[in-house]
């Protein structure tokens, strides 16, 4: 089961399981760029510029996470990549996926920015720039 987390409600989860990991799944450009969150792994679900799914991504995340009942929390840009990416964790048996509501960055205002209704970064969570 794929369960939704607001950002505050993530990072206190992170806060109290050590065995949890929280996948950035966003390309590389928006990680390092944009920001990221603190402690964060980076496995991009889709990449420039083809935008296909990276045929490694659940090989990397074996890697970073390999105790498939641990919490793995997966964050994007707005929610929808880290959905996809949890749904095909489950489906190789990960068993507490979380995905991370409105992404690091949040949802468009009315003017299409992103960044001023919510996310990661307008919660005031910990994070870096490259």
């Amino acid at each position: 089961m794929i369960e939704n987390l607001q950002p505050q409600q993530a990072w206190d989860l992170l806060q109290q399981n050590s065995n949890a990991v929280l996948v950035d799944v966003r390309t590389k450009v928006e990680h390092a760029f944009v920001g990221h969150p603190v402690g964060a792994v980076h496995i991009a679900w889709k990449e420039a510029p083809d935008w296909q799914v990276n045929s490694n991504f659940i090989d990397e995340v074996k890697r970073r996470a390999p105790d498939r009942n641990a919490p793995v929390l997966l964050l994007c840009r707005s929610g929808q990549r880290s959905l996809d990416a949890a749904k095909a964790l489950e489906e190789v048996g990960y068993q507490k996926l979380i995905n991370i509501i409105d992404g690091f960055e949040g949802p468009l205002d009315q003017n299409n920015h992103r960044g001023k209704l919510g996310g990661w970064r307008f919660c005031g969570l910990p994070w870096v720039q490259s």
